[in-house]
């Protein structure tokens, strides 16, 4: 493996020499795959996707460990899902990195081109960003998707993941660097920290001589980390409170649907509902009827979505600001569209929020007014996803209004420089 590791052999190496190694390692590394042909670092990835497949059961046999580490520690059911992985989750993994070699290459496309009355032709050209830091929880599949999507976008990559999938992700990352190798290209190009100690993600965020970016993938403890200490720059992945408003216009059993799917398909990921706004025109008819659809689910609502459904648990304030990642939703009623907006304004993360109509000038209005990185209508949020964006995977949903917003694929990992052709000009 090309993890670094400190060992009883190496005494003297502490944590802030491990992560200045990685680092020097990563920008090396970077330097070589920028100059990588798409070819080169199709192969990389091609070559990584059979390496997970014939090693699938070592990866399942590691995460069966992590599982196990948590399973006393007081960790709630959303958590442990979050972390498992499965026969077809690997699967996934694997047809993942093959989806992504099969996409555009980001890297050389010229964005704009300017021709000056001087002569001078300008073109903006994509280009990698360098080394990424990418920093993240409990889902060890993110390792292999954030892997995939730096080796297709010409930047290294240093990963850390979440203590509790140190096992998975040690066989993952070698199967990234076991395609890596088979394309000529340099293993460092994707690094994780070898180790538990919290010290290395502030380490990481410090490291401004060999970081170029650093992307937090987790929730509010995570983000307001690397808010605080980030001396590098960062691109923001917030938590997922998003909210499906159904209007008074809404397909009552299309919204049913809807509704549920974006609570109840998965609960435990970013792109879950976590609050149902509904028109008060028709919240006599809607909520019973998803409250019969949602099955398993816990309630907590206002006064007035209470006074339909009594036993519903009462919703407290910090009911509107909760990604809950789990069975359970708020419900707010409001009396129209604008109220509506100004609700979701005021509690969304900014991540993904929903209207389910069928009156085209409410949808517009809330599709327009709504400030999240995607707004989607008569769909689940919980399509918002780079996978179901056609990018193959995602880094994360960026919720920030630099550089990129919504899923972070491969071509949101590039930036540019100008490409500046002359015939001997000279400025006055």
């Amino acid at each position: 493996m090309n993890d670094v590791v400190m060992t009883k052999a190496d005494p003297e190496k502490t944590i802030a020499d491990v992560i200045a190694e990685l680092g020097q390692r990563a920008k090396a590394a970077a330097r070589d795959l920028a100059l990588a042909t798409a070819e080169q670092r199709n192969s990389a990835l091609t070559h990584a996707a059979s390496a997970l497949r014939e090693r699938a059961s070592d990866i399942l046999s590691a995460n069966a460990k992590d599982v196990e580490g948590v399973r006393d520690s007081g960790k709630d059911a959303a958590f442990i899902d979050r972390l498992t992985l499965t026969t077809d989750r690997v699967a996934g993994m694997a047809d993942a990195l093959d989806a992504i070699a099969g996409q555009d290459d980001p890297l050389g496309r010229t964005l704009a081109t300017f021709d000056r009355p001087n002569g001078l032709k300008i073109d903006r050209v994509s280009v990698p960003i360098g080394v990424i830091a990418m920093i993240y929880e409990s889902r060890p599949n993110v390792g292999s998707d954030a892997g995939a999507l730096c080796v297709k976008s010409g930047n290294a990559v240093i990963l850390r993941g979440g203590s509790e999938s140190l096992n998975s992700s040690r066989v993952i990352v070698a199967c990234l660097a076991q395609g890596l190798r088979a394309a000529g290209l340099p293993a460092d190009a994707v690094q994780m920290v070898n180790t538990r100690d919290r010290e290395a993600v502030k380490l990481l965020l410090h490291s401004t001589e060999t970081v170029d970016l650093a992307i937090p993938r987790g929730g509010r403890g995570l983000v307001s980390l690397v808010q605080k200490e980030a001396r590098v720059p960062t691109l923001l992945h917030l938590d997922g409170n998003n909210h499906t408003y159904v209007h008074e216009s809404a397909d009552l059993e299309k919204a049913v649907g809807i509704v549920v799917n974006a609570k109840m398909r998965r609960t435990g990921i970013c792109g879950a509902t976590e609050c149902v706004v509904i028109d008060s025109k028709i919240t006599g008819l809607f909520l019973p009827r998803l409250l019969t659809a949602l099955g398993d689910c816990q309630l907590r609502g206002d006064a007035q979505a209470r006074a339909i459904v009594p036993d519903m648990i009462a919703a407290t304030d910090a009911d509107w600001d909760t990604e809950y990642l789990s069975n359970i939703m708020s419900v707010k009623i409001v009396d129209d569209v604008k109220d509506s907006i100004a609700f979701v304004q005021a509690h969304s993360s900014g991540h993904t929020d929903a209207i389910v109509a069928e009156d085209a000038a409410a949808v517009k209005l809330f599709m327009t007014a709504v400030d999240s990185a995607v707004v989607m209508h008569n769909a689940s949020t919980q399509f918002s996803d780079g996978g179901e964006f056609g990018m193959g995977a995602e880094i994360g949903i960026a919720t920030g209004k630099m550089h990129a917003r919504g899923p972070v694929g491969a071509e949101q990992l590039t930036s540019f420089k100008y490409f500046v052709y002359g015939n001997g000009q000279q400025r006055q």
